[in-house]
């Protein structure tokens, strides 16, 4: 499930929330009970070994002589 980051107007906090996509704008109460919450953008990171392997290059060559564009 999705995890949104929200801020509270009244009180200043900062805090997250996981809930489905359908409801990412829906209200949300912040752990102080206040109402008037702002959803915050948020970035995404992807980790793991499969973010840090390069995609092959098409004609599995590596550069112009090995790819086939050398005549």
């Amino acid at each position: 499930m999705p995890r949104y980051e929200y801020r509270c107007k009244a009180c200043g906090d900062t805090f997250e929330l996981n809930r489905p996509m359908a409801e990412s704008s829906a209200p949300a109460t912040c752990p102080e009970g206040h109402t008037d919450t702002v959803k915050l953008l948020s970035t995404v990171a992807v980790t793991g070994a499969a973010a840090a392997t390069p995609a092959p290059r098409a004609g599995g060559g590596g550069g112009c002589c090995g790819g086939g564009c050398c005549g």
